[in-house]
């Protein structure tokens, strides 16, 4: 797969009522070594210079660039602290990988595999996620700026306490969303479909909702901050007014 080509337009959306929209960096990792689902150099791999990475999977704590890696399995691999700078990978199985304090800069996850994503206190800077399919993802306190999230399906997105600056989560498909606690600025959920949408305690500034469905949300004074549609606004209405302790007669 040829890595995506980003348009070098920052903003995704116009700015309107007052929201502004989320400032994306293009992400096009070029020049990269394959390593394949064993960890071993593809044949017929082009190597732009004589000092190009291990093709040895990763292990904790390493450091690693300019790599694509395809279909390759790291279930229960431990990868704490490991730093990923400009590189690709296509169809990564992740079940059950140790992922805490992860970095990834600049690189592109592709149709990735993880019924258990353990990436608590990672960092994302220039990311774009295609089509994932994650269980349970606990990213919780975990850093995310330029980053997009593309398709997929996600049955609990853990981002309790987590830092998010300029992110788009588009056409996702998300069984529930805990944003409790987060700081956000600059985000867009942009038609994606939420079960049940946490925001206690969270601080939320130039958050756009709107184009995306809810089937309940959880702690609404953390709403403060978002923007919504009128047409989610009469959908709020009953669960504001008991909030509220309105009498509607």
């Amino acid at each position: 797969m040829t890595p995506p080509r980003r348009s070098a337009a920052r903003s995704v959306a116009s700015v309107e009522h007052g929201t502004d929209a989320p400032r994306l960096d293009p992400v096009d990792p070029r020049g990269l070594v394959d390593v394949g689902s064993d960890g071993t150099d593809q044949p017929g791999t082009d190597h732009p210079g004589t000092d190009h990475p291990s093709t040895d999977l990763p292990g904790p704590h390493d450091s690693r660039e300019l790599e694509r890696y395809v279909g390759a399995d790291l279930t229960d691999r431990d990868l704490e602290g490991t730093s990923f700078s400009e590189c690709v990978f296509e169809s990564p199985r992740l079940g059950a990988a140790r992922l805490r304090g992860a970095r990834f800069v600049e690189s592109v996850l592709s149709d990735s595999f993880a019924p258990e994503l353990a990436a608590s206190r990672s960092t994302w800077h220039d990311v774009r996620v295609e089509r994932p399919r994650w269980g349970s993802a606990e990213l919780f306190d975990a850093d995310l700026r330029s980053v997009r999230i593309v398709g997929g399906k996600i049955d609990y997105l853990n981002l309790r306490g987590a830092r998010l600056t300029d992110v788009v989560i588009e056409g996702c498909s998300i069984g529930e969303l805990d944003l409790g606690g987060v700081t956000a600025l600059r985000v867009a959920l942009v038609d994606c479909r939420v079960g049940t949408l946490d925001v206690t305690r969270a601080s939320l500034a130039h958050t756009d909702l709107r184009t995306t469905s809810f089937s309940r949300i959880d702690g609404l004074a953390g709403l403060s901050g978002a923007t919504i549609d009128v047409d989610q606004l009469s959908m709020l209405a009953p669960v504001l007014a008991a909030h509220l302790g309105l009498v509607v007669d």
